[in-house]
């Protein structure tokens, strides 16, 4: 069957990316929601979070040995299909064990969901334009934090928690369906040897053994660290830290996914121009100085809208260069192996941001977050050591471009 056409390729995987997106991010700022509803201390969220990581990690080591061996299409197909059931399966939890063990379903799907997804962007687009249906991919979580995110939030004050989760799931089989009836057949990784540089894929030990994988995990797992060090913590922070209103998060997230749906696609104009490793200097340094703001000496007077977008734009730009940079790593017959594996380094390190900050954190009076700077410090140092990472994967793709 013929290969499918760019932009189809990019909505797709956009809308599967939207959905796996808006997943994961939701149960953030529900997080306070479903501390009341089910009796989870605040301090305990990470560990919601955490849940979903750890399978991703673990589905993504898995999927590593097999995902190349599948049409890609069917694949993302099923991912999506169990993805759906495990958000359906929270939206009905009873507790604590049930929200987790739904979690873990959730996760187990939706991390091959996101390797999957990129790897049918690689096999489509080529190297110079990469960056760009980056960009526009990165869009869907600007889409989740304009629509999803608020719809939720409303949704969940209209009824409760549950109905957003519900909602998601229904949307997680549209995609489903999509996906089988909108993209052909994605074969062209299962070619003969020698095909236009494809061939049999090396075994985990033989892609292990390239430096520059291994680089380009490293730079995988201080991207993730840093991130989720922060990232399940903010929606208790603002509230309780900050004082911002619950009932105000809905412009919270649109102000952030308006300025990002924007932004995103300009940064990944900007990487297929300057390159992954500029930009990413640039995001590091300016992250930094973001965290310091947000998290250890906020102003008198914080102003949290224009924190937090600051935050989640200077956040794309690295997400941005991050993803268009490991994608040139693996060659077509290995792309699936080498970003399933990378699925594991990126959610075990997002597990052990989400859960070492619930370790780290305690709650004060009126539910305040303390231990929060100590927390940044460490996002700091993380974010720090991403521009350098970059431009060590950046430099040997420049001189093997052919990998």
């Amino acid at each position: 069957m013929p290969a499918p056409s760019e932009r189809r390729a990019v909505f797709l995987v956009g809308a599967a990316q939207f959905v796996n997106i808006l997943d994961f991010t939701i149960v953030m700022p529900l997080g306070p929601d479903f501390a009341a509803g089910l009796g989870i201390p605040l301090s305990r969220m990470g560990l919601v979070t955490g849940a979903y990581t750890l399978a991703a990690a673990l589905a993504g080591f898995l999927g590593s040995f097999v995902l190349d061996r599948f049409d890609r299409r069917s694949a993302l197909a099923l991912a999506m299909l169990g993805l759906g059931l495990g958000t359906a399966a929270g939206g009905l939890a009873v507790g604590f064990p049930s929200l987790l063990a739904a979690r873990l379903v959730a996760g187990a799907f939706g991390g091959p969901a996101t390797a999957l997804g990129y790897s049918i962007l690689a096999d489509v687009v080529p190297r110079e334009r990469r960056g760009r249906a980056m960009g526009a991919v990165a869009g869907a979580l600007s889409v989740a934090q304009v629509v999803g995110i608020p719809l939720g939030l409303r949704l969940a004050r209209a009824a409760d928690w549950r109905l957003p989760l519900l909602v998601v799931a229904s949307l997680a089989v549209l995609v489903t369906a999509l996906v089988l009836a909108w993209l052909p057949s994605m074969r062209g990784h299962l070619a003969p040897a020698g095909a236009a540089g494809d061939g049999e894929a090396p075994s985990l030990r033989g892609l292990l053994a390239r430096p520059i994988v291994r680089r380009s995990y490293a730079m995988t797992a201080v991207v993730m660290g840093a991130g989720f060090l922060v990232l399940p913590n903010i929606p208790a922070w603002v509230q309780h830290n900050l004082g911002y209103p619950r009932d105000r998060f809905e412009v919270l997230y649109a102000a952030v996914g308006a300025a990002t749906f924007v932004t995103n696609r300009l940064f990944g104009r900007v990487v297929d121009r300057l390159g992954s490793s500029r930009v990413a200097l640039g995001a590091a340094l300016l992250m930094a100085a973001v965290l310091w703001l947000f998290f250890i000496a906020p102003p008198a007077g914080a102003p949290v809208v224009a924190l937090f977008v600051v935050f989640a734009v200077v956040l794309g730009a690295r997400n941005v260069a991050y993803n268009a940079l490991t994608t040139q790593v693996a060659r077509p017959a290995e792309r699936a192996r080498f970003l399933s594996l990378q699925s594991t380094f990126y959610h075990l390190a997002s597990s052990a941001g989400a859960i070492g900050s619930s370790r780290l954190l305690g709650e004060g009076p009126g539910h305040a977050l303390t231990g929060m700077p100590q927390v940044a410090l460490l996002s700091m140092a993380l974010t720090l050591a991403f521009p350098v990472l970059a431009w060590s994967v950046e430099r040997r793709l420049r001189q093997n471009p052919d990998l």
